[in-house]
């Protein structure tokens, strides 16, 4: 998913999107896709919207590295409509009645754990998670006890939604899935969010309280790519993982 403009990268994603931000001497998304073709996908398809001719610009250069298929957000679902269940909506066509796993654009997750993912039975849907002693920046996963997810509560409160008092290991939400076809059903029942959006977590509620939805933990080597002081935390992150 990677159509969205990044305005928290302020100037430094005033002229691309925010997936195109050099990080050592390559655009971040290069690294992302770089560890999704270690994983072994053969079909990759890029969300694409603001900016959409600097991404066909870095699709036609490492067209030799990948191959890329870019669908437009936009042009599929029109530009008033805004949220994360927007990209995953424009697909279904492409999908073609397959299950597939889906990523944040401006996020990076370690291969292992991409393999994984792609690797889990076609049942249900999927959705990683990582564990943290405070889920409060994050959306917080409610599970029965198992593996199976209840509902997603987003920038969780202390003491209301988990006991602040007595921490420990919850599992938080990173923008990792593998979905059935069932999720494009479960997008167009959905309202707009609270702040005006539609958002993939209320279409994730959704199919989760049908039990159609098992979370799943990941290794934690996982960075997102948000504001300007991400960039240097990147490289250190890149260097380190070399």
């Amino acid at each position: 998913m990677a159509a969205g403009k990044g305005t928290r990268m302020l100037e430094l994603s005033a002229d691309k999107p925010k997936h195109l931000i050099d990080v050592k001497d390559r655009p971040f998304l290069y690294y992302s896709l770089n560890n999704i073709k270690a994983a072994g996908f053969a079909e990759i398809i890029l969300v694409v919207g603001h900016k959409k001719e600097k991404m066909a610009e870095f699709a036609q250069k490492y067209a030799g590295e990948f191959s890329l298929k870019l669908v437009d957000q936009f042009e599929k679902m029109g530009a008033e409509k805004y949220g994360t269940a927007m990209p995953i909506a424009a697909v279904e066509e492409s999908i073609d009645g397959e299950n597939f796993v889906v990523i944040n654009g401006d996020d990076l997750y370690a291969v292992e754990d991409l393999t994984r993912m792609k690797e889990l039975d076609d049942e249900f849907c999927y959705a990683g998670g990582m564990t943290t002693d405070d889920p409060s920046p994050y959306g917080l996963f409610k599970t029965d006890g198992n593996s199976f997810l209840e509902r997603i509560v987003e920038k969780p409160k202390p003491d209301i939604d988990f006991d602040a008092s007595r921490p420990r290991d919850y599992t938080v939400n990173i923008g990792m899935y593998k979905f059935t076809p069932e999720i494009f059903a479960a997008i167009k029942n959905i309202g707009l969010s609270p702040r005006g959006e539609y958002e993939l977590t209320d279409a994730v509620s959704t199919l989760a309280k049908e039990k159609k939805v098992k979370t799943v933990p990941v290794t934690g080597k996982w960075k997102s790519f948000t504001n300007p002081d991400d960039v240097k935390r990147m490289e250190d992150f890149l260097q380190i993982m070399n």
